[in-house]
């Protein structure tokens, strides 16, 4: 190449470079992603999230035409967001049971510390099942957080406590009605079955307030004294008997009493063996530690067409016996109509009907004595084939576990352990052992849960706490599966029913009086 040639490439690469140089001057300067490089030039080792918008198929479809699952269940109740993806989670036992099939009993368990939204959760769920058609049954309502929801629905409300209603333990209820009603259709069989079953709920239920009364459960033979005694009273008493009626036919004892009793003929052997029951008897039907809730007429029969809430706010927390009593009484009355309902409807004389159960504060029942656990266990175990989904709630895993015999124990714990659901809010790091024994749960979901059980932040400005961590904050467990952390958002009128709070709304008179004398001596 002659150096004339390459003098002119030279000088054409150097026009080349000083006209890129002149066009990058006239560019607007703009800094790199992550800012001006350099001290104080104002890096950022941060990368911004990206703008995330969410759409349906219909409406971004011609950007992005593939239809992916949003990673949670959406059958059932939409009860919050996934707090990680943004994803709405839909969840009840009975949507996951009957309709999804995601779980193989159609219950659920609820457990978290006070304070943080159990009772909401299950109010949500009953809220939307209620308008899949499915009647809610609170069987017990001790603070009470469901009387508002249930009467909002129009449902009925049975209050109970001294002096405000009673509930009487040997009524049939709709038993002897619908047996009627069957035997009228031809179904003789099925009406026996009622009256069987409404019978073996009573003797159920007198041999459970036995239990609470003495702190430990009747003998085989009292037993088998109270089971003659009714029978008894069902062929030879006029109306609806009392628990009164039952002690008169101990007392004067009839001769299927007395065949069963052992008394091999003798007046005095026969008031020996019935003395301990008899005196119990005489302390639940005249006051005692129980009262008179259980020994006079039921005030409001309960409804199968309906939604329902048994009001028991009433009976003060130092009146554990009675509680417990009360509640056990409850449930008993609500899966006997439960029962009602399902033979009327096996008949074809009714629609058929599902109920969403809802058993609160369960660890008040299960340490009223030696043996609750057992009546807990046969009125919730046949949950499945009795058409029902259910809700039990409890604090912590402790309370299932603070009973006097390994054997309670382990019952108590079955019944997280056969629940198709566990529902867990924030709970203490002591608690962990005792939880991933009956559920797993990995390390991650135990911090999560520990994190929800945190204190609220004191907040120096307003000088109030802020809203605890925890509050609405649910983790969804099924099984082995990987839990989904939820986070429960209710509307405007949910806040105005759920709130347990009005009582603190307005100041109180005398605090009110306090704080402008205050505020006059700062003036």
């Amino acid at each position: 190449m002659s150096a004339k040639k390459a003098k002119k490439q030279k000088i054409s690469r150097k026009e080349r470079k000083e006209k890129k140089d002149a066009e990058r001057e006239l560019r607007p300067i703009r800094p790199p992603m992550r800012g001006w490089i350099g001290r104080g030039r104002g890096q950022s080792v941060y990368v911004q999230q990206a703008d995330e918008w969410r759409g349906t198929t219909v409406q971004v479809c011609g950007m992005w035409p593939y239809a992916i699952g949003t990673g949670t269940p959406m059958v059932g109740v939409p009860l919050g967001r996934h707090i990680h993806t943004g994803a709405t989670l839909c969840c009840d036992p009975i949507s996951w049971f009957q309709r999804a099939k995601l779980i193989s009993n159609p219950s659920t368990f609820v457990l978290g510390k006070p304070g943080l939204g159990k009772s909401t959760i299950v109010r949500r769920m009953a809220t939307g099942l209620a308008g899949y058609g499915v009647m809610p049954l609170v069987l017990g309502d001790l603070k009470p957080d469901y009387v508002d929801l249930i009467e909002a629905m129009g449902g009925q409300i049975i209050t109970l406590g001294r002096g405000r209603g009673y509930l009487n333990v040997l009524d049939p209820g709709e038993a002897t009605e619908a047996a009627a009603q069957l035997r009228e259709a031809g179904h003789e069989k099925e009406a026996m079955q009622v009256m069987a079953d409404a019978h073996g709920r009573r003797q159920t239920m007198v041999s459970a307030l036995l239990t609470i009364l003495r702190a430990a459960p009747p003998t085989d033979r009292e037993e088998t004294i109270i089971d003659r005694s009714l029978k008894w009273l069902d062929e030879h008493h006029d109306g609806v008997p009392v628990l009164g009626d039952l002690l008169r036919v101990i007392q004067e004892g009839p001769e299927e009493v007395r065949a069963v009793a052992l008394d091999r003929g003798s007046d005095e052997r026969y008031k020996a063996i019935t003395e301990s029951l008899e005196a119990s008897l005489i302390g639940l039907t005249g006051g005692g530690r129980l009262g008179e809730t259980f020994s006079r007429q039921t005030t409001n029969p309960m409804r199968r067409d309906a939604p329902v809430v048994y009001d028991v706010s009433a009976i003060d927390d130092s009146e554990m016996d009675l509680q417990a009593a009360t509640l056990l009484a409850c449930w008993s009355a609500g899966f006997g109509t439960v029962n009602v309902a399902n033979a009327l409807a096996d008949a074809g004389l009714e629609p058929r009907r599902h109920y969403f159960v809802v058993l609160d504060e369960l660890w008040r029942a299960l340490r009223a004595g030696r043996g609750m656990v057992d009546r807990v266990d046969a009125l919730t175990r046949l949950n499945r084939q009795r058409g029902v989904g259910m809700a039990m709630i409890s604090h912590t895993m402790s309370d299932l576990l603070a009973l006097p015999t390994e054997e309670d124990r382990m019952k108590a714990r079955g019944f997280v352990e056969r629940s198709g659901m566990v529902i867990c809010g924030g709970l203490p790091a002591a608690e962990m052992p005792q939880l991933t024994a009956a559920v797993p749960f990995s390390e991650a979901e135990q911090e999560l849960l520990i994190g929800w059980q945190d204190p609220p932040a004191w907040d120096p400005s307003t000088g109030r706490e802020a809203e605890p961590p925890g509050r609405g904050k649910f983790l969804v467990k099924v099984g082995g599966r990987p839990g989904i952390p939820v986070d429960v958002q209710l509307t405007s009128i949910e806040k105005s029913i759920n709130d347990t709070n009005r009582l603190w709304h307005e100041q109180s008179r005398v605090g009110r009086r306090a704080a402008r004398s205050a505020q006059e001596v700062d003036a």
